[in-house]
C-alpha cells in the first residue's frame, strides 16, 4: 500500500503534476462556490469551450508555447463572456441563449484551427497529460493561484453582497458590473491555468465538481469554500494515482475522482443528502 501511494511521486513529472493540481485545487474551487451561489454554474462550461480558439491561435502564432497559448486562451475567454453579455443587452434576448451560441461557435472554431495545424496533438490539448506539466506550466498554475486568491479576498465582500442582495449592493454604491467583470476574469484565469494538466475540456471539472460537492458538507459560505478545496485536493491525489497505475489520462481521472466524491456527498453528506433525508423521515415517522 505504501508503495502504491508514494512510488508515483518519486518521479519528477508526477511531483510537478501534483504541485500544479494543488495550486489549481486551492484557487479554482472557491471560484466555483461563488459560481454555484450566483447560479452561474454553466458559465464555467461556456468558458472552458470559449478558451479553445485562443489557445489554438496562440499555438499558431507562438508554437507549442504555454505562455502564448495561455495568453490567447485568457483573451478568448474574456471575449466570449463579454460578447455574450453585449449581444444579450443589444438584442434583448436571454443571456443563456447568447452564451450557448457564442461558445458553440468558439468551440468549433478552436477545433478547426487545431485540426489544420500539423504536429499539434489535439487530444493532449483537449484532455491534458501529466507529462505536459513542465516547469513553465507549473509556474503558470502557481502564478494563477497567486493572482486569484488575493483578488478573490478583495472581491469577497462585494461578491457576497451582490450575490445575495444585488439591489442593496447597488443602493449602497456598489459597482456590480465591475465586480462581475473582475470575477469572470478570475474564473477565466483559473480555467486557462489548468489546461496543460487537465485539458481545455477537463480543467473546469476541478473547479465545479468540488464546489457542487461542498454544498453537501459546508453549513456556511466559508465552510463550503474550505470543503471544496479539501475535496479538490483529495480528487487530485486520487486521480493522479489512478492515472499512473491504470495508464489513463490525468484530466479524466481527476475529474472522475471529483465526481465520485460528489456522489459520496449526495449519498451521505451532512446537508441535502439522501442519507440525511432518510434519517429525517425516520425521525418524523417515529
Amino acid at each position: 500500500m505504501i508503495q502504491f501511494l508514494f512510488e508515483p511521486f518519486a518521479l519528477g513529472f508526477m511531483r510537478r503534476a501534483l504541485a500544479g493540481c494543488i495550486a489549481l485545487s486551492i484557487a479554482g474551487p472557491p471560484l466555483g462556490v461563488f459560481l454555484v451561489l450566483r447560479r452561474m454554474s454553466l458559465m464555467s462550461d461556456v468558458l472552458q469551450h470559449g478558451i479553445l480558439p485562443g489557445i489554438a491561435l496562440g499555438a499558431v502564432v507562438g508554437g507549442i508555447s504555454v505562455p502564448a497559448m495561455g495568453a490567447g486562451g485568457f483573451l478568448a475567454g474574456l471575449t466570449v463572456a463579454l460578447l455574450a453579455g453585449a449581444l444579450s443587452r443589444a438584442t434583448g434576448g436571454r443571456e443563456d441563449s447568447q452564451l450557448a451560441g457564442v461558445y458553440l461557435v468558439a468551440l468549433a472554431l478552436g477545433v478547426a484551427i487545431l485540426s489544420a495545424q500539423r504536429g499539434v496533438d489535439l487530444t493532449h490539448l483537449l484532455f491534458g497529460s501529466v507529462l505536459a506539466v513542465d516547469d513553465i506550466s507549473l509556474l503558470l498554475m502557481a502564478g494563477a493561484a497567486t493572482v486569484v486568491l488575493p483578488s478573490l479576498a478583495l472581491l469577497w465582500r462585494p461578491l457576497v453582497l451582490e450575490s445575495f442582495d444585488p439591489d442593496f449592493h447597488r443602493a449602497t454604491g456598489g459597482r456590480g458590473a465591475l465586480v462581475h467583470l473582475g470575477f469572470l476574469a478570475l474564473v477565466v484565469l483559473a480555467v486557462v491555468s489548468g489546461f496543460t494538466a487537465l485539458g481545455t475540456l477537463m480543467s473546469v471539472g476541478l473547479i465545479m465538481l468540488p464546489a457542487v460537492a461542498a454544498r453537501h458538507w459546508g453549513e456556511t459560505l466559508g465552510g463550503q469554500v474550505i470543503a471544496a478545496v479539501v475535496i479538490a485536493l483529495a480528487a487530485s491525489v486520487i486521480g493522479l494515482l489512478v492515472s499512473y497505475h491504470a495508464d489513463v489520462p490525468a484530466g479524466p481521472a481527476i475529474v472522475l475522482s471529483a465526481g465520485a466524491l460528489w456522489i459520496g456527498g449526495v449519498l451521505a453528506g451532512r446537508r441535502e443528502s439522501l442519507l440525511r433525508r432518510l434519517v429525517r423521515q425516520a425521525h418524523y415517522a417515529g
